[in-house]
């Protein structure tokens, strides 16, 4: 499906019923990514996966940013006639929870933030993504795919997943050069979002792999500490993309807390 926000098409995904959960994806992927958590989880949710602008199927129209993420997913809620969602992120998509929350508190029924970090980019980080867009803009997706792809998944994919491994690989490397840019540069520009977490006062969810090198448990560990009530899951044989290396181990721990949100 499409939606028309601010001039951009935004593709997403709505199926189900019931309580409305809405994912955001890792870069530099898409929405395809939590597939298999929307096959887990539809019976009982109503499931809605977005491309962030200039990703998977959605335009690439500038600004690139948090916020202009942020708000391109309260318009897809608009669209849908939907007040209060359930927001999942993972990695990037955890970025774009933050600056939801700041600009949309009262549209967040609950939080599931998946191998992620509140804080800025470091001075080295910065310089990593400036690579990568040099990067992107000379050799193209698949360089990007190359590139990144060893940090994103977990030593166990590697070694004994190899299909999921290529299949993210594959993902990557279609997607296009102007999102990717514009996803780094958002990226690069990105508050601390470190205050926000201690204003953070509905049911949070915090997962992370525990062969996750990007946001290593440690690091993740923090941030569930600074989220008053928050709860901590550390997936066994993950790495930074938690929820695709290890879908069983992902969905059931997020039916649990979605289904204590639907009886409490």
């Amino acid at each position: 499906m499409i939606a028309l926000i601010s001039d951009t098409e935004i593709a997403f995904d709505d199926v189900g019923s019931g309580l409305p959960v809405v994912f955001i994806h890792a870069f530099p992927l898409n929405r395809t990514m939590w597939d298999p958590q929307i096959g887990a989880l539809v019976a009982e949710c109503r499931c809605i996966a977005i491309d962030l602008r200039g990703l998977g199927d959605s335009s690439p129209r500038p600004p690139f940013s948090m916020d202009r993420y942020a708000d391109d997913i309260a318009g897809v809620l608009d669209s849908l006639q939907i007040e209060q969602a359930v927001i999942v992120g993972l990695s990037m998509g955890g970025y774009v929870a933050f600056a939801f929350w700041r600009r949309h508190r009262s549209r967040v029924r609950a939080f599931v933030l998946a191998d992620t970090r509140a804080g800025p980019d470091s001075a080295d980080g910065i310089a990593r993504r400036r690579g990568l867009i040099e990067l992107a803009t000379t050799q193209g997706s698949t360089a990007i795919a190359n590139a990144q792809i060893a940090g994103l998944v977990g030593k166990t994919t590697r070694d004994k997943r190899p299909d999921t491994y290529d299949a993210i690989h594959r993902v990557i490397a279609q997607e296009p050069i102007d999102g990717i840019v514009g996803a780094l540069e958002a990226m690069i520009g990105r508050p601390d979002s470190r205050p926000t977490c201690a204003t953070i006062d509905v049911p949070t969810l915090v997962i992370v792999g525990d062969e996750d090198v990007i946001t290593p448990p440690a690091e993740v560990r923090t941030l569930h500490e600074s989220i008053v009530g928050s709860r901590l899951e550390i997936l066994r044989h993950a790495g930074h993309l938690s929820s695709f290396e290890r879908p069983a181990a992902f969905n059931a721990v997020v039916a649990e807390f979605l289904a204590a949100l639907l009886y409490n």
